[in-house]
This record gives structure tokens, sequence and C-alpha cells, in this order.
């Protein structure tokens, strides 16, 4: 297959083997031109085969898509089958059972923290249990549009109930469950959640969590800040039954004018829910990322939209078909959760993994063993996850059967070529195309993406867009850049699943997303497209730290750190790391008198997840009795970041109000504590 233009000699090129092309939905990349140039000269066309999948109760009255991007022009908005009426949970479950025939089809092969721990779930099953579940709700008095919290480990209960929600017309509002309580009640206090549904408690490895008693303190907060919202707290018996000292390690806290058992209500429920026939711009969900600002952003998706941009993304990035069992090993807590083993997987009729458990538990070949267990085709995980198990060599694998794998894929962050090329010859065996993935909460699917069967890969790139996307690459000064060029990513056009909006905050969505740009969604990350149009993210360009693929900000971890009495002044920047790619190094110019010693470090980094989560926690602490300043008093974050690094060559150093600072900095860097 000769493909035009594709002449980038540095990088060797991995074409899709023929065997996964004989039955692909998209062949080879002559078919990806013509099926893109269509998603974007005939957008209508393009869009309105695709939502002929689905059950309409009525049809959208004007364009297929509407928008406006350009804020000099009024309102940002996005608009997909304005005037349809649909139900997402009838499309994903009820269009499947009764329309496909997929009644005895497995949706979930479970798999707990434990592998003596498993469960199988058909889609009939499914459906029954998010009716009951959908019952229990509204028997718990939660309407359409409503906000619902769930703060659940991966366990069936969380898909039931985020589906029940989409049942009923009440929006989820999923929070994961390494969050500590106080960002638990920031984000219930926020959507103004009238339901929290959690459990009492859940091992992750050999390590056991207390989610209701987080749950409680995360309630006890949201009235401590006026919000008295929260009317019901739905709980889940999961370590009661899962384990035999329940009562010995776990004291489950109640509060009998709140707290409800789910088996009391839930198991007892109808199996038969109506579904609630929601207008396509109604929201689904709202999930929060972390903001530049430090206060997370509520990121609001709509049903229609989403509904069709997660089915075709699975659809063609995965290439799946009937037969394949697929596993996406995130956590729902994050967008990819959402999109890619809930919502896409299903409205596919996919039978999916859905792993409670990590990585290197109860041993470090867990995951082979799974695929081998369900013999999985299609695998999806991050590069983290990948350069964690590198570390333990090859023997692990060989004791399992991976052959079933066709197609491997990444997600979070760009995955570094080393990485890449484990996964490729040692996982995958030299036979599965690598689909590295980058999209991110906001766009609510993949938007650059290789295509298995169709598209030639380059370790390390995202290559090309997927349909309807169009990116553009801008400098500083907001010009179009062509052909080869780096600088900012942006979109000049949205697609059906892109957010509609922060939750009750226009003015920050147009401000984050299209002020500095107008006429474009700007995406925080910068981008390089080399000679072939290929495209590779080099990285967030605002204040975010991408740490295990899970987006941080600088000014939330340096408020928590800012909260310990001894501390004056906290910066934050990312610094390489082997596993994560990205860690956290933290400057700290303490109060006058404090000494900086191994006990201030891990108050400091206790107080950091306390305040947000283990996931935040600061992996390098810096003394700084000072920080490089300009002379308008502004932190000069570049300086810090070559610090972490230990770069000496620092460029440009006349804006800076002390020079000095920097020798000290450097000086002190070997004693940060680690």
């Amino acid at each position: 297959m000769v493909i035009p233009g594709l002449q980038d000699k540095e990088v060797k090129m991995f074409y899709p083997p023929e065997e996964l092309q004989m039955d692909a939905h998209v062949p080879d990349f002559n078919s990806y031109l013509a099926m893109y140039k269509k998603s974007i000269e005939e957008p209508e066309e393009f869009w309105k085969e695709a939502v002929q999948e689905f059950y309409w109760k009525a049809s959208p009255t004007g364009q297929m898509l509407q928008y406006n991007f350009d804020v000099s022009k009024g309102q940002v908005y996005i608009k997909f089958m304005e005037g349809a009426k649909t139900n997402m949970c009838y499309n994903v479950l009820d269009r499947n059972v009764f329309d496909h025939n997929l009644g005895e089809k497995v949706a979930y092969y479970w798999e707990g923290n434990s592998p003596d721990h498993h469960m199988t779930i058909t889609y009939s099953q499914l459906l029954k249990q998010v009716c009951k579940c959908a019952n229990a709700l509204k028997q718990l008095g939660v309407k359409k549009g409503d906000r619902v919290a769930i703060y659940l480990p991966m366990i069936p209960e969380l898909v039931f109930t985020m589906l029940a929600c989409a049942r009923i017309g009440a929006v989820h509002s999923i929070v994961f469950a390494g969050f500590s309580s106080d960002s638990l009640a920031e984000r219930i206090v926020d959507a103004q959640c009238s339901v929290l549904v959690t459990a009492d408690g859940v091992y992750r490895g050999e390590k056991l969590i207390n989610l209701k008693q987080i749950s409680d303190e995360a309630l006890k907060h949201c009235h401590e800040k006026g919000s008295l919202t929260v009317q019901k707290c739905l709980v889940v018996k999961h370590y009661a039954f899962r384990t035999t000292d329940a009562c010995s390690k776990l004291q489950t806290p109640w509060n009998v004018k709140c707290d409800v058992w789910w088996d009391e209500v839930v198991d007892t429920a109808s199996e038969h829910c109506e579904p609630e026939w929601m207008d396509a711009e109604d929201p689904l969900f709202i999930l929060y990322t972390s903001g530049s600002t430090g206060k997370p952003k509520g990121v609001l998706h709509t049903i229609a939209g989403y509904l069709l941009y997660t089915f075709l993304t699975f659809k063609y990035v995965f290439d799946y078909h009937h037969n394949d069992v697929y596993w996406c090993t995130a956590d729902i807590g994050w967008i990819t959760g959402h999109s890619y083993i809930t919502y896409g997987p299903l409205a596919n009729g996919a039978t999916s993994v859905l792993f409670e458990g990590i990585p290197v538990y109860p041993h470090v070949g867990r995951l082979w063993e799974i695929i081998e267990k369900y013999r999985v085709s299609k695998f999806y995980t991050a590069p983290t996850a990948i350069r964690l198990l590198m570390k333990y060599g090859r023997e692990p694998l060989q004791k399992y059967d991976l052959s079933s794998l066709r197609v491997l894929g990444t997600v979070g962050e760009p995955i570094n070529p080393e990485a890449w090329f484990w996964y490729y010859n040692v996982v995958g065996q030299g036979r599965c195309p690598v689909v590295d993935t980058f999209w991110q909460t906001e766009t609510g699917g993949h938007v650059l993406t290789p295509l298995p069967a169709a598209t030639p890969l380059k370790p390390g790139s995202a290559t090309l867009p997927f349909f309807g996307v169009q990116p553009s690459i801008l400098n500083e000064h907001g010009e179009e850049l062509e052909g080869e060029a780096e600088g900012y990513l942006v979109f000049r056009k949205p697609w059906p699943g892109i957010m509609r909006g922060i939750y009750g905050n226009q003015e920050r969505f147009q401000n984050t997303y299209f002020k500095k740009f107008p006429g474009f969604y700007v995406t925080g990350d910068g981008c390089r497209r080399d000679k072939d149009g290929y495209y590779w993210i080099t990285g967030r360009i605002d204040d975010m730290l991408n740490v295990s693929g899970h987006l941080l900000s600088t000014a939330e971890v340096e408020a928590a750190l800012s909260e310990h009495s001894a501390v004056a002044e906290a910066a934050v920047v990312s610094c390489p790391h082997a596993v994560k790619g990205e860690c956290i190094y933290c400057f700290i110019t303490l109060k006058d008198s404090r000494e900086f010693n191994h006990t201030l470090m891990e108050e400091l980094k206790r107080k950091v997840r306390e305040k947000i989560g283990p996931i935040a926690t600061p992996d390098f602490i810096q003394n700084a009795p000072s920080l490089p300043k300009t002379r308008s008093g502004k932190i000069m974050r570049r300086v810090l970041r070559q610090i972490a690094r230990n770069e000496k060559d620092l460029g440009d150093l006349s804006t800076l109000a002390d020079p000095k600072v920097v020798e000290v900095l450097f000086s002190q860097r070997c004693q940060a504590a680690a």
C-alpha cells in the first residue's frame, strides 16, 4: 500500500497487519481518507447516517450540528440534533436486549480486587439491575434534572447507578473513589447533588479504604460550607460481602436520618422502569477535571452527541466486532471509564472486562492472567501501567497465553517510544497495532488517533484526526501554521461529543477554552505536526500536571501546601518520572523561624493527600528560601521547571528581580526530599 506524502524517514513506520484489514470497518488508509473527507465536507450527511443506529422518540428540527466558537460574535454554544428526543439508557440496553437479541450476551466480566471474586453480567441482567436501581433512586426522591453524586469503586453497582440516572433523566456526577473527603465535598457542593451513592469499604490491593467514613466526612464539609442538598446516602455492602473479617477491621458509621443500605431499597425494587424521554441537548453527566485556577471544572456532557460519538469512536478506533472481548483498565471515575467502559462499549453491544483491582496484586502478572482467562482481544491501558510492568521484564507475561490480543491501545498521556516498543513487541508479540489515543474530559472521546487497520503508526505519535475533527496549530499570536510546525493545539469546529459547558459557569467555560484564540477550541496542549501531517502531543502549555495520566492543577496542589501553618509560599512544577511520566516537584518557602525537616515534609505530603487525594502526593519537596520572580512579582515557573530537571542552561534571566535566587535553588536541589 502506497501512502502519498508519507516521507518522514526519521521514524520507522509500522503498517497494519493484513489479517486485521480483511474484515476491518476501515480497512485501509484510502478508506480512512474518503470517510474523513466526507465527515468534513458533508458533515450533515455523515452524521445523519450514523444516527440511524439508534432509537429517537422524536426527530431533530434543524441542522444536525450548530455552533459558535467565536467569543467576539456572541456566546459560545454547541447543539447537536436539537429538537430530537431519546434516552441514553434505552439505546445502550433495551435496544440491545430487544432489538438486537443480545439479552444473553455477556455485557461485563467483573474481576474483583482478589482473583477469587468475579461475576458475569449479561445484557438482560444488566437491564434488570439498572431498572431496579432507577426505581430505588426515584423512591429516594430523585427526579429528572437532579444531580446524583457517585463515589464507588470499580464494582457493578457503579455501572448500575450511572445508567439508572440516565434512565430517569438524572445527571450523574461520578467522583473517583481515590479522592479525599474535601475533593468529594467540593464536587457535591458545586453540582448541588441531592443523593450520594457510595460503599462501606473496598480493598485496593492490600489496602483497606473506608469509603463510608470518607463520604461522611465529605457530607460534614458540605454542611460546613452551608450546603444541605444531599438528602440521602445510598450505601452498597461491598466490603462486608467480600470479606470474612468485616466486623473486626471496618466500622461503618451510620446516620439513620440519611443513610440507606443498597440491598434494602434496590434489591426489593421492581425490575421494570419506563425510560424518561429526554431532549438531545439535555445534560447526561457532570465530570470534574482540574482547573488551572485550582478550582475543579464541572465539565458538562449532553445526551445525543455523546452517545453517537462514543459509539463511533469505540467502533472504529478499536475496530470492534461482535465476538471481541474488550478490556479498558481505567477507572470509571475518569472520562476514559465513562466513554470506553460504559457508554461506548454498551452502545456497540460489546462484551467488556470490568476490573476492580490493581496491576500488581496479588502478583505482577494479574493483567496477563485476566487477558488469558477471558481471551481479551482489544486491550486499552495507560502508559503508566505499561512502564510499571516493564520493570518486571518478560517473565511474568510468558506464563500466560496472550494470543487472543488483536489491538492494543493507550490513553492518558503521550506514550514514550521505549514503552511503545515494549507494548508492541512483548505484549502484542509484534502483531497488534498500538492505537495511541489523544483526547480529554472535555472532548468526550478520541480526537487524534490511529485506526488499527488503516493508519501506519509512528511510535509516540497520536497520528491523525478522527472523523469530523479539524485540528490546527497556532503560534502565540493566534496565526495558523501550515506544514511542519509546533505550537498550540486547537480545533476549529466541534464534533457531536464535545463538552457543552462548565456546570453553572458559562463565563469560565468561554474564558478557559475560547478566549485566547477566538474561533477555536483551545486544548491547553502543545503539539508538533511533522512533514507527513502526523500530530505529536508535546505536553501541557498551561499550569497543569499530567501525573500517571491524571490531570492535576499546580494551583490546587499549591493551595493545599499553603494551608500548612509553616508555609509562606509554595510553587509546584512537573518533573520527568520513569513510571508516572511526570511527577510533582514542590518548592516551599517557609515562614520565619520554621525549620525544613523530615517531619515537616511528611506533614506537607499528608496535607495534600487529605485535601486532594493520594494521586496528588508530592514526589519531591525542596526548601526555597525565596522563589525566582519577575520585577512585577510573577513566579517564573519556566525557571523552576528547569531547576527541578537540573537543567543548567536557563537562557534569558534578565527579567528576574534577583538572579542570585537561582544559584541558591540549584545548590539546595540535591537536598529535595523524595
